[in-house]
């Protein structure tokens, strides 16, 4: 091995001399060039594109600024981050303003961003170019997925600003045209917070329920007033782009003047040239409306009372060709004359064939020869020789038949209890009486006892009063008989 390469490649490091100076570590060279990047680049601006964007779970976000000849790492913390007016993406043009720093980790500079803006109206319009590019690649801004305005909605939800003069205008025009329902969402339509705010409002209308006294809105206008590209930048947002492309409601898009262009109109069902325009398209004129309604109904009534003349015209022409009503029944008069002639005849011919008949028959039923042919039935009724029992038996069964229905017959009859001291009562008329209702309703009735029948009259004096007016009328009082003593009866055995 070499001598001289030995001395200097020593094993241990060893101070020499005049070298006052300790060695550094890693950590305090690191801290000493952050303190002198932060020192020098307290503040600094920065003009480049946006490359590697990415948001953290955490909410930070980290990216690189680049240009044509060098890359610059940067970082944004959560609560700048959240506050950020637009989407970053790859390839935007930005000014950042923060303060340089290093990441003794990584051995890198980066830049600690506190605020980032597009650089210039040009980089606006990229975005807005990139943003429309992507959803419409998604499908959000397809023909088929527009609805139809309804006609004459009930209720209309405004999404705006409650201050502005876009929604005094809206109310005015309805007002002018078609009264209707407004409920106004309050929002904020440029700044900070505002997409957020709109988005809400869009999606807690397409949500809200018909119940409580709040009937949820039958047309949707989102509008606000015109402006530069950035204060309408809210509505290019990509949340309240997607809040109106899921609204379940029609929506119309009234964002800025007619030749303000906004993402939100085209995923729209409807876009309006300004609020005012919106107001006009939501609703019809109702003075139109009525008027063309009134027009309707006399076209209606014109166009039935021509079918009813056209008719009746129709009727009179067919009638006049229609024969007399007198020509269309002569003929049947004559058949029925014919038929009548026809009917005499033929009945008088049935007549004489029974005649005829009746005259053949004639001599059959003269008394001689009825006489003759019962003699003749006697005789053979006399060389019958019938047994007694034969004969008897079902005379014996018929009598027995005729005693039980005779026995039931007495049952039922309503003469059968009067044998037993009762009576029947009838009207003069022989109608049975069996209420008192009946009785009062006949003057006299007859009572049917069983050894005859006696006359009474219907009175409403008490009993005691009929008692004594018969005791008054009974004649007087006969002898009793003597009592004539009955011989005994030896043979009679004492009882007792």
């Amino acid at each position: 091995m070499d001598d001289s390469l030995s001395l200097d490649a020593k094993l241990l490091a060893e101070s020499g001399a005049g070298d006052n100076a300790a060695p550094l570590s890693v950590s305090e060279i690191s801290g000493t060039l952050k303190r002198v990047v932060e020192d020098r680049f307290g503040y600094v601006r920065i003009k480049g594109e946006i490359s590697g964007y990415k948001r953290a779970a955490s909410g930070h976000v980290y990216l690189a600024l680049k240009d044509d000849k060098a890359v610059l790492d940067g970082v944004m913390w959560k609560g700048n981050a959240g506050r950020l007016p637009f989407q970053p993406e790859d390839g935007i043009e930005v000014v950042v303003s923060g303060k340089l720093t290093t990441y003794p980790g990584r051995s890198k500079y980066q830049v600690v961003i506190d605020k980032m803006e597009l650089a210039g109206e040009g980089a606006l319009m990229q975005l807005f170019e990139k943003l429309k590019a992507k959803l419409h690649a998604e499908g959000l801004f397809d023909q088929d997925r527009k609805r139809a305005i309804p006609f004459l909605p009930k209720t209309i939800g405004v999404v705006t600003s409650p201050t502005g003069s876009v929604i005094r205008d809206i109310l005015h025009r309805l007002a002018d045209r078609c009264p209707s329902h407004v409920i106004v969402w309050p929002v904020l339509v440029q700044g900070e917070g505002a997409a957020k705010q709109i988005a809400g409002a869009i999606n807690g209308f397409s949500g809200m329920q018909s119940e409580g006294g709040m009937t949820k809105p039958d047309l949707v206008i989102v509008a606000r007033g015109g402006g530069s590209i950035e204060d309408l930048w809210s509505f290019n947002e990509e949340e309240v782009v997607r809040a109106i492309a899921d609204c379940s409601v029609p929506l119309i898009s009234a964002v800025g003047h007619e030749t303000d262009t906004t993402l939100s109109d085209f995923a729209a069902d409807l876009r309006a040239p300004t609020p005012t325009a919106a107001a006009e398209m939501a609703v019809p004129v109702r003075a139109e409306w009525l008027a063309s309604l009134s027009e309707s109904k006399a076209r209606m009534a014109r166009s039935v009372q021509r079918g009813f003349t056209t008719a009746q015209e129709r009727l009179e022409a067919q009638r006049r060709l229609m024969p007399a009503l007198t020509d269309l029944l002569r003929p049947h008069q004559q058949r029925v004359d014919e038929l009548s002639d026809g009917m005499k005849y033929a009945m008088g011919q049935n007549v004489a064939k029974a005649r005829s008949r009746f005259s053949a028959s004639e001599g059959a039923l003269r008394p001689a020869m009825l006489r003759q042919r019962l003699d003749a039935a006697k005789a053979r009724l006399d060389r019958l020789d019938l047994p007694v029992a034969l004969v008897k038996r079902p005379l014996d069964d018929a009598r027995q038949r005729l005693d039980s229905l005779w026995r039931l017959a007495q049952q039922v009859s309503p003469d059968g209890p009067l044998k037993r001291g009762y009576a029947r009562i009838s009207g003069l008329d022989d109608q049975f009486i069996g209420s008192k209702a009946m009785a009062e309703l006949a003057s006299a009735v007859n009572l049917h006892f069983h050894d005859g029948t006696v006359a009474a009259q219907i009175t409403d004096a008490p009993i005691e009063t009929a008692k004594k007016a018969a005791k008054k009328a009974e004649p007087a009082a006969r002898p009793k008989p003597a009592k004539v003593k009955k011989p005994v009866d030896d043979r009679q055995q004492d009882l007792f």
